[in-house]
């Protein structure tokens, strides 16, 4: 059974910083790209951050480029992604997804990020 478990999320002032991480079971991950999304109230979920299958290729949406970093380590079986200079408008439930050609693919149940002072 595949299960992707996201933590780390909270309420943090602006400025401030948090680390998600994913945990992830019941598949080889070392072949699986991993991303991390989010989904604000009211909006649709939006790609933040990309990472490929041995780490050798990151990608960011433009709005958290600087302030986000996407990192993982197969061995762990985990993916993280650190977050730093948080706005108010980074307040979302961050998603894990794995994905592995268009039929494995892999979502976790997300964790709250809130930004506030």
């Amino acid at each position: 059974q595949v299960q992707l478990v996201e933590s780390g999320g909270g309420l943090v002032q602006p400025g401030g910083s948090l680390r998600l991480t994913c945990a992830v079971s019941g598949l080889t991950l070392g072949i699986y790209n991993m991303t991390w999304h989010r989904q604000a109230p009211g909006k649709e979920r939006e790609l933040v951050a990309f990472i490929s299958t041995v780490g050798s290729s990151t990608n960011y949406a433009d709005s958290v480029k600087g302030r986000f970093t996407i990192s993982r380590d197969n061995l762990k079986r985990t993916v993280y992604l650190q977050m730093n200079s948080l706005k108010p408008e980074d307040t979302a439930v961050y998603y894990c997804n794995a994905r592995f050609l268009a039929q494995y693919n892999y979502w976790g149940q997300g964790t709250q990020v809130t930004v506030s002072a």
